[in-house]
């Protein structure tokens, strides 16, 4: 995985994700990072965010 850096789903409410991009994405909170992260292969978090956009 990449650095980690703030969603640009996330929106200004202090409620915040983080992504690490690669042929891993990363997926974070940024009020709990100390929980860990989820690990997803790039082309089925590409599929899922598709999915949620309805394309």
């Amino acid at each position: 995985m990449h650095e980690w850096h703030k969603s640009s789903y996330s929106g200004n409410t202090g409620n915040c994700v983080e992504v690490a991009e690669g042929p891993v994405t990363g997926i974070r909170d940024t009020q709990n990072r100390e929980l860990g992260h989820l690990a997803v292969p790039a082309p089925e978090w590409t599929a899922l965010v598709n999915a949620v956009r309805g394309r």
